[in-house]
């Protein structure tokens, strides 16, 4: 790579990524496809990563591993508990 420092949320991506596909929770033809759905402008509009976290959602999704609405409710309880909840402590 180009020397990118990676934030802590791409490196929790990429082992989300390594986990589920170890745990067989989509295939990577599930995940290209999944990519490709999101249209050209994707690749535009966002990140490397963030275009992979939509793929793994979807696959997720798709797979009956938790529901659009379950991932809506998780997503605003971690957003109530602030700006740097989770961020990796110095020190």
């Amino acid at each position: 790579m180009d020397g990118h420092d990676f934030a802590l949320w791409e490196k929790r991506v990429d082992a989300l990524m390594v986990l589920c596909g170890a745990k067989g929770f989509f295939t990577v033809d599930g995940l290209r496809r999944a990519l490709e759905d999101m249209g050209e402008d994707a690749f535009e509009k966002h990140s490397y990563y963030e275009r992979w976290i939509a793929a793994v959602n979807q696959n997720l999704i798709e797979g009956g591993v938790y529901s659009l609405e379950e991932l809506g409710t998780r997503m605003e309880e971690i957003a109530a508990r602030g700006p740097t909840y989770g961020e990796a402590q110095n020190g």
